[in-house]
């Protein structure tokens, strides 16, 4: 099986956005593999250190918000 790994890209994009807390941390509980790819994107800051959050960058925020109304809303 072939992975897409854009894809896991944005589901986790979209789903940090969904943790935000204090505007732009999420909490990063998410892939390690997936969390560098969103980091060197420029999506979130180095997400390696001790917090258990993670901050997104203008540009992650935007693009999180989008991806998660596009992955999980209803469309009427």
């Amino acid at each position: 099986m072939e992975i897409d790994h854009d894809k896991i890209d944005e589901a986790v994009l979209a789903l940090l956005w969904l943790t935000l807390h204090d505007g732009y941390r999420a909490w990063k509980g998410f892939d390690w593999a997936t969390m560098n790819r969103l980091y060197e994107n420029g999506f979130i800051c180095d997400p390696v250190n001790k917090t258990k959050s993670v901050v997104l960058t203008d540009e992650g925020l935007q693009k999180a918000e989008e991806l998660f109304k596009e992955l999980f809303t209803r469309k009427p």
